[in-house]
Order: C-alpha cells, then structure tokens, then sequence
C-alpha cells in the first residue's frame, strides 16, 4: 500500500480546477487544451470527495492478515467512520466514532509514510500482553479455540479469537516465535495497539510501538475482489464482510 494515490489525485485535480477558473473567467475556450483540463475537474473533485471522505479501495500485499484477508484481496476502507479528515493533511474536520477493539484498520506506522493494515487489539490505557502465543488485555485472556475454516501453514494452527465480543480468524506458530512468547506494553493515551491476524509474521505494534489516532485511514469493512495474478481471472468468491 506504498502508493500515495490522493496526494497525486489532488494536485492533478487543483491543476484542472485552475484550468476550469481560467476557461470559465478568462479565456472561455470551446474546444482545445484548456476546455479538455478545465472538463476534468468535475470529475476529478467528485472521486476526491469519493476516496477521501467516503470509501477507498485497497489491496492486500502482504501476508501479515491471514487468513482473514489474503495476498491479492481487494477491500474497501470506510474512511468515516472514525471522523472526516481533510485529504493529504489529514486534519480531522468532523469527529464521527472511535476506533473499536476488533476492527480492522488501514493507518500509516508511526516509523514510516505507507499504508499498513491490522486489527486494533488494544484502546488508550490498555495493558497488552502475548504470553506463549496466547493474547491477554488488561490481564484477561483473550479466548482462542480450535476452528476446521481451513488450514494452517506448515507447523501453524488456524483458530477463533474471542477479542470481547469480537470473533475473527488468527493463524499463529506452533510453537510461537520469539514476538508471541513474552510481550507485554501499555498503550499511551491517544494511540491504539495493532496486531496481525497472521500473528507470528507481522510486524506491526509489538515491533514499532502504537499507532497515534491522527494516523488513522479508516476502517476495513468488505473484500469485493480476488486477484493476486494478472495473467489469472478476478474472483468474487471471497466476496463478503471482514470479520
């Protein structure tokens, strides 16, 4: 998700919006090079308002959210559910909801400007703690059972997580590697803890530390394609909500 599409698309959108200023105030020109930019910005300032305020899709690259999202899975992000932001800047113009425990959700590190994707594990205030593959909030077990969906990696096990309330799919090493056999962290007031669901080949909060709130996309509701080749057919088998 290196890719920093709305950066681009708002500065070709401001460029033809200064066309369509000159061609509407100045020139008033009815065919040529100025009337084709200035025709562009209605359309580039409505997919403005489309990705920045409203939904943006994505693709999956890695392999750190196996098995609930897979290399090649393309999702849409609801990017107002947690407040709307201003593109690019992204200063919070309207406060909407707070990220929840158990969403999934698209945000950029605090080491690095790319888009990354996790589930949001711990709140502002919680104790979080991996013990020996096992994830524990504020000293309570989170419960991990068995589950036939599909199965694991070599010499992994694909269970169920009950994150309060909140059940999803987790692979994880049998045993666990050194980042699930003793980690424990508080996270800071304005910041969220992400994890992997693919939990022993992710790096995510226990190896770069929380999330600051400002630095949060949106929220991951939907796969809608498959297609990890481009020489294979798309596929809308996987086609649903994340869970």
């Amino acid at each position: 998700m290196d890719f920093n599409f709305e950066l681009i698309l708002t500065i070709v959108f401001l460029v033809s919006l200064v066309f369509w200023l000159i061609n509407k105030f100045l020139v008033k020109q009815e065919e040529g090079l100025i009337e084709f930019a200035a025709s562009l910005a209605p359309v580039l300032g409505l997919v403005l308002v489309l990705r920045s305020f409203l939904i943006e899709p994505f693709q999956i690259p890695s392999k750190s959210m196996v098995p609930t999202l897979k290399v090649g899975d393309f999702i849409l992000v609801s990017k107002w559910s947690y407040g709307l932001r201003m593109p690019v800047l992204r200063t919070k113009i309207l406060d909407i909801n707070s990220p929840k425990r158990g969403d999934v959700v698209v945000f950029f590190p605090p080491h690095e400007e790319r888009y990354f994707i996790k589930r949001l594990i711990g709140l502002p205030g919680d104790k979080i703690q991996v013990i020996n593959g096992k994830l524990y909030v504020n000293n309570v077990t989170m419960p991990q059972t068995d589950t036939m969906i599909e199965a694991g990696a070599p010499r992994s096990v694909v269970m169920m997580e009950d994150l309060d309330g909140v059940k999803h799919i987790i692979q994880k090493r049998v045993p666990p590697t050194r980042m699930s056999q003793n980690f424990s962290a508080v996270v800071p007031q304005g910041h969220y803890f992400m994890m992997g669901d693919s939990r022993d080949n992710s790096s995510d909060s226990r190896v770069w530390g929380p999330v600051p709130e400002e630095r949060i996309v949106g929220k991951a509701f939907a796969r809608w394609m498959f297609w990890d080749d481009f020489l294979s057919i798309p596929s809308f088998s996987r086609t649903g909500k994340i869970q």
